[in-house]
């Protein structure tokens, strides 16, 4: 029987476990790189296990998210990462050379290998033909310290592409919002995407990573397309071509499912507040005011991209109305379109240009004003987390995001009466790896530095037998990480101080929410009920962490996202899911729960009874854990767990 792509890479790297839907399957990973958002928590985790020196072929720490220093705390935490990365024998990305997916993708992307990243767009490097999955900062730092990487064997969904698209105002970032509007938020959960079919030749590997980034908007695991010639002609211009080696499904390869997309059908489209597969076409929003446009992000920031952005504003003047705010993906494409004099038909065009960072995709600064309307080429635009609570963001291409500047409306791009001639990339990319610091034969002398907001990693407690907490929320479906513990430039500094930054954990939801965690945890703790897909969004395991310092026992939903999902269990805090759906409806904030025999129900038939005494009503919970899943939550965590020699490190 043929396989598919998943399959291939997947049996290559196993170490055990099957590939069937729904087996865990463990398999060794080449590559493990990290941003200081969630880098700093990461290095700590890894220097906690006491492991010498990284045991993956190639590691990398990169510096993109916390860039604003207003005062220490962003740059201490720079120097640490530097400083560990040289210490522990890996590559150090210095702050201000690009966005860790859109360098990783430059520098080190390779088809066929298996690469983990402390950020939930690392799927980016699917593009390139290799399986990259986002994961918590803890999953990597086991892995880092020579721990297989253990997934549940998602389902393979063949996208099966055709046509061409209608270039050059109908972008990749089209393609991913069309899906996004079939398939929503939820669409990818326990799912592979997995690009191929005739269309696939018409895309090159930028904008192939344009897709399989914003992949993670669908819940999937990761996204990936084939190693054909486009993959050889991108890694020949990049200097790279002996990375390549070609990869495609075997002919009678099977999928659990096939979803089919007419390239030649597709038009502008543009995903409306405040969630990524709100989206319509961008004809039918003609007309609507627009205050502030965002170009950049690791979605969209290829020099492909930003030279089709050049070539819309170059002559033009961006309407009075409108900030324009432009961030190149990485150095190396500054640096290409500074040479190029594209840089300079962006700013007397009227543009401002950010350095290469993630910017206000993060909410670090670029925030739009009261009320207004910010239209992004970026991934995400959930409520607040451009900085602006009562703003309204939407997604759309960066040429369509361009025409809006000039226009100072939504317009659609192909009635604009602007010329645009479609570009492809370049013979041969600017390559500069001076910003990219390798790893250190000898380590002996490098000492790390910690400046005073570093604070040591919490560890929970085993878990408890029975657990009595209260409720501390009930919330409904789609509940983000930046709903659990937002970004922006107030809260990023304190990745590396969970103490400070539990501060913020359900801040914009519930303010109150901190204060009461905390008297709660005195009185056995606390427990959160969501809805559907709870957790989707960011990586970022601050939003398990800090939860788990604020003393939460348990999280009861009726599902979960999956790298939130791996977090809660990371930091030994138990999953539950409604065994009826309805139960949900039934619990109020304040609520006392009590569930009984927890490890033995763990260890027996995963079924719970939980009881409000005071109430005087039950219902029934379950609990999808595996057996290594289950044993970390009675460990504490994987901290524990890892540190008692379970992961054989």
């Amino acid at each position: 029987m043929g396989k598919n792509i998943v399959e291939k890479i997947l049996e290559a790297h196993k170490v055990y476990g099957g590939l069937k839907p729904g087996d865990p399957v463990r398999v060794k990973v080449d590559q493990v790189y990290t941003q200081d958002a969630t880098g700093t928590m990461a290095w700590l985790q890894f220097e906690a296990i006491g492991i010498d020196r990284v045991r993956v072929p190639l590691a990398v720490s990169y510096v993109d998210h916390n860039m604003i220093q207003s005062d220490y705390m962003n740059p201490d935490d720079h120097m640490f990462l530097q400083t560990i990365a040289a210490k522990y024998g890996a590559y150090f990305s210095r702050p201000g050379n690009g966005i860790c997916h859109q360098v990783h993708l430059e520098q080190f992307a390779t088809p066929g290998k298996i690469a983990l990243g402390t950020d939930s767009h690392t799927p980016t490097g699917g593009g390139m033909g290799m399986l990259a999955i986002g994961v918590g900062g803890l999953d990597a730092a086991t892995v880092m310290a020579g721990a297989p990487f253990e997934i549940t064997m998602p389902h393979v969904v063949k996208v099966n592409l055709k046509g061409k698209l209608n270039r050059p105002w109908v972008t990749a970032m089209d393609v991913i919002l069309e899906i996004l509007r079939r398939l929503s938020v939820k669409g990818g959960v326990g799912k592979i995407m997995e690009y191929g079919g005739p269309g696939v030749r018409d895309l090159d590997v930028t904008e192939r990573a344009t897709i399989t980034n914003m992949g993670a908007e669908l819940g999937a695991t990761t996204s990936v397309f084939p190693s054909d010639r486009r993959t050889l002609l991108y890694l020949s211009a990049a200097g790279r071509a002996s990375d390549w080696t070609e990869l495609s499904p075997d002919k009678g390869a099977r999928y659990s499912e096939r979803i089919d997309i007419d390239l030649s059908s597709i038009e502008p489209m543009i995903a409306q507040p405040h969630s990524p597969d709100n989206v319509v076409t961008v004809k039918s929003l003609s007309g609507k005011k627009v205050d502030q446009v965002c170009i950049g992000s690791c979605t969209n920031s290829s020099y492909q991209a930003m030279k089709a952005v050049a070539s819309v504003l170059k002559g033009n003047t961006v309407s009075e109305g409108v900030n324009l705010l432009i961030n190149p993906g990485s150095r190396q494409v500054h640096e290409m379109i500074s040479r190029e004099g594209l840089a300079s038909d962006m700013i007397a065009a009227g543009a401002r240009m950010l350095e290469s960072s993630c910017g206000p995709c993060i909410g670090m600064g670029g925030a739009p004003g009261s009320d207004q309307v910010s239209v992004r080429s970026y991934n995400r635009n959930f409520k607040g987390r451009s900085g602006t609570k009562d703003a309204f963001v939407y997604l759309a291409s960066p040429v369509s995001c361009a025409v809006f500047a000039l226009r100072g409306e939504i317009v659609d791009p192909r009635e604009a009466g602007i010329e645009l001639k479609a570009s492809r990339g370049p013979k041969k990319y600017v390559i500069n790896r001076s910003f990219i610091m390798p790893p250190k034969a000898d380590t002996s002398a490098v000492r790390v530095i910690k400046g005073p907001n570093i604070k040591d990693v919490p560890v929970k407690e085993p878990l408890r037998d029975t657990i009595e907490a209260v409720v501390l929320l009930r919330l409904g479906d789609n509940i983000t990480t930046d709903d659990i513990m937002p970004a922006g430039s107030k809260v990023l500094p304190f990745r590396s101080n969970i103490p400070a930054i539990s501060e913020f954990v359900f801040k914009n939801i519930d303010e109150s929410f901190s204060g009461r965690a905390k008297e709660a945890k005195a009185g056995g703790g606390g427990i959160i009920v969501g809805g559907d897909n709870y957790g989707q969004g960011s990586s970022r395991e601050h939003a398990a962490i800090a939860p788990m310092y604020l003393g939460v026992q348990a999280v009861i939903a009726k599902s979960f996202a999956r790298i939130h999902r791996s977090n809660l269990i990371n930091f030994g805090i138990l999953p539950l899911l409604f065994r009826s759906a309805g139960d949900h409806d039934r619990i109020e904030k304040g609520d006392r729960l009590v569930i009984r025999d927890v490890i033995g129900s763990l260890n027996g038939g995963r079924v719970f009874k939980v009881e409000d005494p005071t109430k005087s009503y039950t219902f029934e919970v379950t609990s999808d854990l595996n057996e290594r899943e289950k044993n970390v939550v009675i460990k504490g965590g994987l901290l524990p767990f890892t540190r008692q020699g379970s992961e054989g490190v």
